[in-house]
């Protein structure tokens, strides 16, 4: 069996996922918390949007050094889009949305999760209060 030289593909779809990588860090989502003077922390938050694509070819005729001559390309799209801020102030959390309000189910169990966790909280505080 010959030994093949990987497909020129592989190491350019390698390199553009590393860039993407760099970019999509947690803090591209979740950002570092800002504390205001007055005690509230507000977290940022953002959605991103990936996409991606690549192809190519080997031509026909091999060249001298045997080797085929390779056309390829790839593309990559990315997409951040600030979506709110977590506010945080005495132990109560709040989303505070800076987009249209949710359009789908998905986005809005998103938009409840917070007030869901204060009112948790909140029972389970009122349950061993009573306990």
């Amino acid at each position: 069996m010959e030994n093949e030289k990987i497909n020129p593909i592989g190491d350019l779809m390698q390199t553009t996922m590393e860039n993407v990588k760099n970019i999509l860090k947690v803090n591209t989502v979740v950002g570092d918390p800002i504390v205001t003077p007055d005690g509230i922390t507000l977290v940022p938050i953002s959605r991103i949007s990936v996409g991606f694509g690549g192809g190519g070819v080997e031509f026909g005729a091999k060249r001298k050094d045997g080797e085929r001559p390779y056309g390829g390309g790839n593309a990559t799209g990315v997409k951040i889009d600030p979506y709110g801020f977590l506010v945080i102030k005495d132990g109560v959390v709040r989303m505070i949305n800076v987009t249209p309000p949710a359009n789908n189910t998905v986005d809005r169990i998103i938009d409840l999760v917070p007030e869901v966790i204060d009112r948790v909280d909140a029972f389970i505080s009122k349950q061993k209060e009573e306990s």
